[in-house]
């Protein structure tokens, strides 16, 4: 895999999130699968290679994958706009959750502290999707810039979905710190879109 595809890799991770929580928003679903594949990447301290933090493959990012490449191809008929507002604004978030070091050092205890609970319960249960919700609610919740989700109210005032929500968003975080770390910039999203597809396109094909 090379440089440019671990970021898309992690990037998709971003995307995935953006994806699930638009379709939570808008229909109150997401794939058991996915959920739990970008909750556990928040558990994922010390990954072996970008994969590693998604489960070891990259099979339930297939949705990001066609997120990402609907907003790199500019096609407004297959544009996910949701999706790419999410997602450009989780990027967003994560450049001012690099300058609080207090608040990454909190984040970090907290996640040792859901570990212990996933280790009893399961990713999915709904007491360690709370957690992580409430995780997000007291930390990025709290700077000045909020992310508007936008979708169906029945759904949205769900309890249980507004929850798993907050739980992606800070999954998306996550995945934006980690494009970031692998040296992702959001000026590749305007100016590499070309050589971006042409890496991602077979990422896609072998998801």
């Amino acid at each position: 895999m090379t440089p440019r595809q671990e970021q898309l890799v992690a990037l998709g991770g971003v995307f995935e999130s953006a994806y699930l929580v638009d379709r939570i928003a808008k229909t109150g679903q997401a794939g058991e699968a996915n959920l739990a594949c970008m909750l556990g990447s928040l558990l994922v301290r010390n990954p072996e290679d970008t994969l590693a933090v998604f489960g070891g493959d990259d099979l339930n990012l297939r949705d990001g994958y066609r997120a990402l490449a609907s907003a790199l191809e500019r096609d407004p008929q297959s544009l996910q706009r949701e999706p790419l507002r999410y997602s450009l604004a989780l990027v967003t978030l994560e450049r001012q959750l690099d300058k609080r070091g207090d608040m990454l050092q909190h984040m970090g205890q907290r996640l040792d502290q859901i570990q212990l609970q996933v280790q009893h319960l399961g990713l999915t249960h709904e007491s360690v999707i709370a957690a992580f919700a409430s995780l997000y609610e007291d930390t990025l919740s709290t700077f000045r810039q909020r992310i508007q989700v936008h979708g169906e109210m029945r759904h949205l005032q769900n309890p249980a979905n507004a929850t798993k929500v907050r739980a992606l968003l800070l999954a998306g975080i996550r995945s934006a710190r980690l494009w970031r770390q692998l040296g992702g910039h959001r000026w590749q999203l305007v100016f590499s879109r070309r050589k971006l597809l042409d890496e991602l396109y077979p990422l896609m094909r072998r998801s």
